[in-house]
């Protein structure tokens, strides 16, 4: 008879659905002996999830010393998650005995208890300084040379380095961001997010209900700046859900049509707007064959590897692949086109990734301006923006180990540009 659910199973469970099958945490999470859980229980296992993922390097580092070879999976995943906890403050006596007996209630683990018992009381004898010196988790082998040959070796460490660092919550306000800042006890950022100085139940601080507020990281809610005044603008969100940059279009006073091909996805972009009581025309549908009439300005938030958010999701790493970017830059490429044709005369399209990829950035937009003499790429402007953060061919190019005094951010890419006048494209 199997175990009853405790976060540490249900933790150990979906670290090994992860780096053995390559299942997304979101996916994982879905399962039903999630299900078994408290809400409170659950926000534990995810926590430990993630937090293993995050120091995978140093827990690894650690363990190898202490171990002649290496365990199944199952039973190095366990050793994963408790030398983290351990590391982290858990406390030993019931992080060692715990992981004693998850080791013990499962009959292909059970032979291996004592080695989990010896390895983790050895771990329990180090001293902080040996976790602090531990080497960081690197980025796979697929993405890390790709990386390395865009932002040198060096840049990569400094993202290994901030990908160690667990990332702070970031808030976009519809008004009045310093007031946010005083009451909820954060910091206004130079480029107008307002960046929480502490963890805990979001739903529980002023403002959530009324809707004053709603999550999003401060390299992400930039793209929106970069489109200048859209009041009263007719603005399409491609790739729109779960909705953060269609609450700031709408809160920016634009007529808003957030377009997204998946229904689900859509229900979650319909929610946000009717906590925060933001209005936009909301559209279920292909972007690529989808009808509408031109619009003042267009948001292109476009499908990507999303390797800039590592740092907020550890897992991608394990199911993510370079198979998967080629046929990403094609999608990235069709839409870049769709979204051209979908502009009015001298309006403005901004074109993101939530990418560390020049490939499905910079290389976009020159490969974007080769095919059409009828773009202009404009210079970027927004409060807070850092000269440094520009890239060579005109973009704004975000790193997670930007700001690394102030706790980092996603790494992005945008670029403005502006149709000149001509007939769309067909």
């Amino acid at each position: 008879m199997p175990a009853p659910a405790s976060p540490r199973r249900v933790a150990l469970d979906g670290l090994s659905q992860i780096i053995g099958e390559g299942r997304i945490l979101s996916d994982v999470m879905a399962d039903p002996l999630w299900q078994d859980l408290t809400p409170a229980e659950r926000a534990a296992a995810q926590r430990l999830v993630t937090d293993t993922l995050r120091y995978l390097g140093r827990a690894d580092h650690l363990l190898a010393s202490n171990l002649q070879r290496t365990p199944p999976l199952k039973v190095m995943n366990l050793l994963r998650l408790a030398t983290v906890e351990l590391m982290t403050g858990g406390a030993a006596h019931g992080v060692v005995n715990d992981a004693v007996n998850l080791a013990a209630g499962n009959k292909k683990t059970a032979p291996m208890k004592g080695l989990v018992n010896a390895v983790l009381r050895k771990i329990t004898a180090l001293d902080q300084s040996a976790w602090d010196a531990a080497p960081d988790t690197m980025l796979p082998k697929w993405l890390r040379p790709k990386l390395a040959k865009d932002w040198s070796k060096a840049g990569v460490a400094r993202i290994e380095r901030a990908h160690a660092v667990p990332p702070p919550v970031d808030l976009s306000v519809k008004s009045d961001a310093q007031g946010w800042a005083d009451t909820l006890d954060g910091t206004l950022l130079p480029t107008g997010s307002v960046r929480l100085s502490a963890r805990g139940q979001l739903s529980a601080l002023p403002g959530f209900d009324t809707g004053d507020w709603w999550v999003q990281d401060a390299a992400a809610a930039l793209p929106v700046q970069l489109l200048g005044d859209v009041t009263g603008a007719r603005v399409l969100d491609i790739g729109a859900a779960p909705g953060g940059k269609t609450m700031q279009l709408a809160a920016r006073g634009a007529d808003v049509t957030a377009l997204d091909v998946s229904e689900p996805r859509m229900v979650r972009l319909r929610e946000n707007l009717a906590r925060t009581k933001l209005a936009a025309r909301t559209v279920v549908a292909n972007a690529l064959t989808h009808q509408d009439d031109p619009f003042d300005a267009i948001l292109l938030d476009a499908p990507c590897s999303a390797t800039g958010t590592i740092r907020r999701h550890p897992d991608l790493p394990y199911v993510k692949s370079q198979a998967g970017i080629d046929d990403l830059v094609k999608l990235q490429r069709s839409l870049l086109l769709r979204a051209v044709h979908f502009l009015k005369p001298g309006g403005k399209l901004v074109f993101c990734t939530c990418s560390l990829l020049r490939e499905e950035g910079e290389d976009q937009v020159k490969w974007l301006l080769s095919q059409t003499g009828d773009l202009t790429l404009l210079s970027p402007s927004a409060a807070g923006l850092d000269t440094r953060w520009i890239s060579p061919e005109g973009g704004v190019r975000l790193r997670p180990d930007y700001w690394p005094d102030r706790g980092g951010m996603d790494g992005f890419y945008m670029a403005v540009l502006q149709r000149n006048g001509s007939p769309p494209p067909a």
